[in-house]
C-alpha cells in the first residue's frame, strides 16, 4: 500500500472460483478493507465462454447490480493452405492463433456510456501505452422542457468536450501500472501550452493487484461522473492485466490444439461422421473440458478449425478401426481354414491307419487260414532242387518245339517199320495193320507247373499233368 490515506483497491480471488471470481476490498484513512466490487469472468467450463474474453464488474452487496463489462473476441491469423495430397492423407492444418487486439471497449451501464480503450505499442524510444477518453459532462441537466428531453445524452454527443488519460508502466522491468492525466479534445494540439503542462499521475496499479487513487490530483479532473471515472479505472486495470499481460490462450480460453478429446465407440464416432457434429461424451471432472451445444454455430475460425481437426482426427479413427476389423477378419478366416485344413489331415490320416489296421488284419486272417490248409513237406536237398530245375527248364524246351517228330517204338515182330521211299505196300501191309496195337507216344499237353503264391509248397514232376483247386489270387 502507497498511503492508508489514499483511496485503495486490492483484488482478492475468490476461494471457490479464483478464475472466475474475484472481489474488490476497498480502504481509506487506514480503515479495514470492506467489499465493493465483484469481478466476474466467463465460466471456463461452457462451451460459450470459449476463444472469447468477457468481465463484468458488479456491486459487492447487490449481485444484481451491473455496473460495466467488457467483451473482448479475438481476431484470428490465417493458417497456410494444405495440399490436396496431404488433406487426403490425413493432415491437418495448423490452428489458427489469436491476434493481440489493439483495442476494447468498456460498457458503462446507468447511464449508457461506451469508453474505448486504444492499445499503442512500444517503440524504440516510447513505451507501450493505452489511451482512453471520459466525457467532460455525462449527465443530461435538469429542465421541463420537452425539447431538452427528447435530446441525446451529453455523452454520446459529439460536441461533448473529452478529457483524455493513458495508462503506462512505470519502467520496462517493472509490472505497475500508471494512469496520467493526458489533456482534453480541445488543446490544439502542438500548442506550446500543452508541451510545457506535465502529465497528471491519477492512479497507480501496483503489482496488478493493487490500484491506488491520488485523490488530490482527482480535483484537478474536470470530470463530471467520477463514480463511471472509478469503475473505468478498476475495470480497464484488470483487461490490460489479463489480456496484455497473461497468456492468450488462457485468457480467451482456447483449448490446447494438441488435446484430444475421450476415446469413443465406432458408432458414436460414425454418427458424428454422418451428421457433423461433435459427439458429446460425459465429463465425469471438471477438468477433461467444456461440452458444446450442437445448436450454438460456430462464431469464430478457431471454432471451425476446432470441428474440422474432430471430423478429422474421426474419420482416422474409423478408417484405423475399419482396417483393424479387415485384419481381424482375414486372420480369423486363416485361423479357420488352418483348422479345417488340419482336421481333413487328421481325418485322413485316421481314414488311413483304419485301412491299414484292417488290411494287416486281413493278412493275419488269411495268412494264417492258408498255411494251416497246406501240408508240412520235408525239407529238400539243394542238389534236388537243382534237378527240379533243371527238368523244368528241359521240359520247357520241349514245349517249345511242337514241330518235331518222336522217336518210333519197334513192332511185335521185333523189326522197324520202312522209312524209305521204296518201301510198298506189301511189306508194310502188317506192319501197318499192327500200327494200331502198337502202342505210340502222345504227346502230353504243356501244362505250366503251379506253385503256391508264398512258395510254400513244391510239387513233384509226376503231379504236373494233375488239375489243382484253384486258390486265391491274393494270397
Amino acid at each position: 500500500m502507497l498511503d492508508e490515506n489514499l483511496p485503495t483497491f486490492v483484488l482478492k480471488p475468490s476461494k471457490d472460483r479464483p478464475k472466475q471470481n474475484s472481489t474488490f476490498f476497498f480502504s481509506q484513512h487506514g480503515a479495514d478493507f470492506e467489499p465493493a466490487y465483484t469481478l466476474r469472468h466467463l465460466d471456463p467450463e461452457q462451451y460459450a465462454s470459449r476463444n472469447r474474453y468477457a468481465v463484468a464488474l458488479y456491486d459487492a452487496f447487490n449481485p444484481d447490480v451491473l455496473y460495466a463489462e467488457v467483451l473482448l473476441i479475438p481476431e484470428w491469423t490465417q493458417p497456410p493452405p494444405v495440399s490436396e495430397q496431404a488433406r487426403l492423407n490425413g493432415a491437418v492444418p495448423p490452428p489458427p492463433e489469436p491476434i493481440l487486439p489493439t483495442e476494447f471497449a468498456i460498457q458503462l451501464y446507468n447511464p449508457d456510456q461506451q469508453v474505448m480503450v486504444r492499445h499503442k505499442p512500444a517503440s524504440w524510444n516510447t513505451a507501450a501505452c493505452w489511451e482512453f477518453e471520459m466525457p467532460q459532462q455525462t449527465f443530461r441537466a435538469p429542465s421541463t422542457s420537452a425539447l431538452d428531453r427528447g435530446q441525446h445524452d451529453p455523452a454520446a454527443s459529439e460536441v461533448t468536450p473529452m478529457v483524455g488519460f493513458k495508462w503506462k508502466k512505470d519502467s520496462k522491468f517493472s509490472k505497475d501500472l500508471a494512469c496520467f492525466l493526458s489533456g482534453k479534445s480541445t488543446d490544439i494540439v502542438g500548442s506550446k501550452s500543452k508541451s510545457k503542462e506535465p502529465d497528471i499521475t491519477v492512479s497507480i496499479f501496483k503489482g496488478l493487484k493493487e490500484l491506488t487513487l491520488y485523490e488530490p490530483n482527482l480535483q484537478r479532473v474536470d470530470i463530471e461522473d467520477l463514480k463511471g471515472f472509478e469503475v473505468v479505472l478498476l475495470l480497464g486495470a484488470v483487461v490490460i492485466r489479463d489480456v496484455y499481460f497473461g497468456s492468450l490462450k488462457e485468457t480467451f480460453n482456447i483449448s490446447a490444439a494438441g488435446k484430444k478429446s475421450n476415446p469413443t465407440s465406432p458408432n458414436s464416432a460414425a454418427a458424428a461422421l454422418a451428421t457433423g457434429v461433435r459427439p458429446q461424451t460425459a465429463s465425469p471432472t471438471a477438468s477433461q473440458g467444456p461440452t458444446r451445444d450442437p445448436r450454438v454455430p460456430p462464431t469464430d475460425p478457431r471454432s471451425q478449425w476446432e470441428l474440422d481437426a474432430e471430423t478429422t482426427r474421426l474419420q482416422r479413427q474409423f478408417a484405423e478401426e475399419e482396417r483393424a476389423k479387415r485384419c481381424r477378419e482375414e486372420e480369423e478366416e486363416r485361423r479357420t481354414r488352418l483348422l479345417l485344413e488340419n482336421e481333413e489331415k487328421e481325418r485322413r490320416r485316421r481314414q488311413q491307419a483304419e485301412i491299414d489296421l484292417e488290411t494287416e488284419r486281413l493278412k493275419q486272417l488269411y495268412g494264417h487260414e492258408d498255411a494251416h490248409a497246406r501240408p508240412n513237406l520235408p525239407p529238400r536237398d539243394p542238389r534236388q532242387q537243382r534237378h527240379h530245375s533243371e527238368s523244368l527248364q528241359t521240359a520247357y524246351r520241349q514245349s517249345q518245339q511242337g514241330s518235331r517228330p518222336t522217336a518210333p517204338y519197334a513192332n511185335a515182330w521185333g523189326g522197324y517199320p520202312a522209312s524209305g521211299p521204296n518201301s510198298g505196300p506189301y511189306m508194310s501191309g502188317a506192319a501197318s495193320q499192327s500200327t494200331l496195337l502198337t502202342p505210340h507216344t502222345s504227346q502230353a499237353p504243356n501244362l505250366k507247373q503251379k506253385s503256391s503264391i508264398f512258395n510254400f509248397r513244391r510239387r513233384s514232376d509226376h503231379d504236373a499233368n494233375k488239375l489243382q483247386r484253384k486258390r486265391s489270387a491274393v494270397f
